[in-house]
């Protein structure tokens, strides 16, 4: 068991308490937006439990294709969609992904890390591209939009990104300025089926990796 004081949930939740008090305004406008964003049930469509995960080829950050179904061959999978190396809660989530990787291997399991951004040299150099997991780039969001966790990011945080981080979403996804996937995760069987998943399109939080270790014990 996990010290609770030391959860991902616990070490997202503190990264926000220090937004809001570095920047109040911007964290109140983000708190509007998802508000506004899970108002109009947005991820409400993302691929259920019971249902079959669509396939998907895709390069990864050294451009070499990898196919879904070649890793179902080998045992479950676990796909989870992060908005790219750029994003502080995704660092975290996959940095608490990577000290729980034993564990998950251990169950016969591998664990997918899906965002837009192209395997070019600045993904290489990146903490998440020297993981020991498979990080692949959906460059355009069509295998996120095929899980249904694609999302039009609201003008008032691509306006943040620009401005106020000096990100240029178009260049880190070469031509995918302005949509992104929820962060979410599934869990996939041996015959591809999910049999548990996290869809929240607060990017602020994340699933916590005990539970995705539970939802791997109990396909065993």
């Amino acid at each position: 068991m996990s010290d609770e004081s030391n959860t991902l949930k616990a070490q997202t939740e503190a990264k926000i308490a220090a937004g809001r008090k570095g920047n109040p305004d911007f964290m109140k406008g983000v708190d509007e937006t998802i508000a506004q964003a899970k108002a109009f049930q947005q991820g409400a469509n993302a691929l259920d439990l019971n249902q079959i995960a669509p396939s998907f080829e895709l390069p990864n950050q050294h451009g070499q294709s990898v196919q879904l179904t070649e890793l179902l061959a080998k045992g479950p999978v676990v796909v989870t969609f992060y908005r790219g190396s750029w994003c502080p809660y995704c660092n975290l989530q996959l940095k608490a992904l990577q000290a729980r990787l034993p564990e998950i291997h251990a169950l016969g399991a591998q664990l997918v890390a899906i965002s837009p951004q192209v395997p070019d040299g600045s993904m290489n150099e990146s903490d998440i591209s020297n993981m020991d997991f498979l990080v692949l780039s959906d460059q355009n969001a069509d295998v996120a939009a095929s899980y249904g966790v694609a999302w039009q990011v609201p003008t008032f945080l691509l306006e943040h990104m620009r401005v106020d981080r000096g990100l240029d979403l178009e260049s880190v996804n070469n031509g995918n300025s302005s949509v992104l996937p929820i962060p979410a995760t599934f869990v996939l069987d041996k015959q591809g089926k999910v049999t548990w998943r996290y869809v929240d399109v607060d990017y602020r939080t994340r699933s916590e990796p005990e539970d995705i270790i539970n939802a791997l014990k109990n396909l065993v």
